[in-house]
């Protein structure tokens, strides 16, 4: 009779823990702000609406994709965000659980460019930053409207350029690339433009650098985020963005399930969750992303700062792929370039 109990104990405790397990959904944000927002925004309400823990912990996208292939065989995590399009190369390497559009509701209502990837393997976009221009607009002698404009003399000295390691600045240098005449094959236009207007201007490596540099060092002009353009505005800065008139560079957030995990049908509410109108205009507002879903609206003051509707047909976006695989050459070239 105590065999019986203890065994009947025994069960009961692993049902338990595995109902535990199956209660919880793991996944990765970015830390600072944007993981701050997401908890307010998107992992709170969604705790509380389906009775479930959200588990977050802090891993970037490049690191992301590292320890999935490192846990291929046991994968701790259900759901992974990536900004740097390591989805495709997750999705080729079967690290990810492909998605029924039937399990996401919302994803009807997205624009194209951030359904397709359903199809192939891979999760929705569920935010876009736009990469555009920067400016002092109380310092600068007159807004920029293109970015041909970063190599106008009247700027001379006050430009400032985010090194290749950081991903604003490979995102910046490849639009200016593009603008000179080059092209993913040929980044030497791009690199004779950068030359040209490296005298006296600034080049630095981290987002903490840009807010200094608008704050104590006459900065007028740079090529950079348009989210960040609000986290520099919040601080007390006059920095506004501009999508340049020959078009902006999307960083497409994506939501990914991940392939082995008990909880499938949890990591798509997840998903969907976050592809709502409702929480899309929330994040709008508390970060200046551009939402994907076209059903998103946007009070006048966010629309104003944020590039949203037909605006987001005009982004560019270079293939995820491609860029992984110059990258490495790019970033050489450049440091050749900016040291001398």
């Amino acid at each position: 009779m105590k065999r019986a109990l203890f065994t009947t104990a025994v069960v009961l405790a692993s049902l338990q823990s595995a109902w535990a397990e199956e209660k919880t959904l793991v996944i990765n944000s970015y830390g600072g702000p944007y993981e701050a927002v997401q908890r307010k925004v998107i992992f709170e309400p969604f705790e509380k609406k389906y009775g479930v823990k959200v588990q977050v912990a802090t891993v970037y996208s490049a690191d992301m994709l590292a320890q999935l292939r490192a846990q291929k065989a046991a994968p701790q995590f259900d759901v992974v965000q990536f900004s740097g399009g390591q989805e495709i190369v997750a999705a080729m390497e079967e690290l990810l659980a492909p998605l029924e559009a039937s399990s996401l509701p919302n994803a009807a209502n997205l624009y194209p460019f951030a359904s397709e990837g359903i199809s192939k393997g891979y999760g929705p976009v569920a935010l876009v930053t736009v990469m555009g221009l920067i400016y002092n607009e109380k310092t600068i002698p007159q807004a920029p409207k293109a970015w041909k404009d970063l190599w106008n003399p009247a700027y001379d000295g006050h430009v400032v350029l985010t090194d290749l390691s950081n991903t604003y600045g490979l995102q910046s240098f490849m639009m200016i690339n593009k603008i000179s005449g080059g092209s993913l094959e040929n980044w030497q236009p791009g690199l004779d433009q950068v030359t040209k207007i490296l005298d006296g201007s600034t080049v630095i490596t981290s987002t903490q650098e840009m807010q200094q540099n608008f704050a104590q060092n006459d900065a007028w002009i740079a090529p950079f985020a348009q989210d960040y353009a609000y986290v520099m505005r919040k601080a007390g800065l006059p920095v506004k963005f501009v999508q340049p008139e020959e078009g902006g560079s999307a960083l497409y957030i994506t939501m990914n399930a991940v392939k082995g995990r008990p909880n499938a049908d949890l990591a798509a509410k997840l998903i969907d969750f976050s592809l709502s109108p409702e929480v899309q205009v929330e994040l709008a507002r508390e970060m200046r992303y551009s939402p994907t879903n076209r059903l998103a609206e946007l009070p006048a003051d966010v629309a104003g700062e944020v590039v949203h509707g037909e605006g987001l047909q005009q982004l560019i976006r270079f293939d995820p792929a491609t860029v992984a695989g110059i990258a490495p050459k790019m970033v050489a070239d450049w440091k050749r370039t900016i040291s001398h």
